[in-house]
């Protein structure tokens, strides 16, 4: 016997589906909003251990969330070395928010 799906379970997955943020279905991308929600500021070498990505990948996904307007970076100086701080701007911030949002809708109608 097959089980037809309710009318609210495929509601909450189409909209679920419909509003999750392309640009954060990268692991990476992802893993650094989440990472930068709890924290003013990381350093990229920080970001890249803690989600093991390479250098020029973690730096080609970096820079896709700031021409987004997701992230602001700052860059400095220490002991002699250049380093990158990255933070979560407001934008970033509604974007995670928006983006767990749908994919809770959609863990809620994947439920069995």
């Amino acid at each position: 016997m097959v089980k037809a799906m309710s009318q609210t379970t495929q509601r909450n997955a189409s909209n679920g589906l419909d509003h999750l943020d392309p640009l954060l279905q990268h692991r990476g991308r992802l893993g650094t909003l989440v990472l930068l929600s709890d924290a003013d500021a990381m350093a990229f070498t920080r970001l890249r251990d803690l989600l093991k990505e390479t250098d020029g990948n973690l730096g080609a996904q970096l820079r896709k969330l700031e021409e987004a307007g997701y992230l602001a970076v700052r860059k400095e100086f220490v002991e002699r070395k250049p380093v990158s701080w990255y933070s979560l701007l407001p934008a970033g911030r509604a974007a995670l928010r928006s983006h767990l949002k749908a994919l809770e809708q959609l863990i809620d109608a994947a439920k069995v």
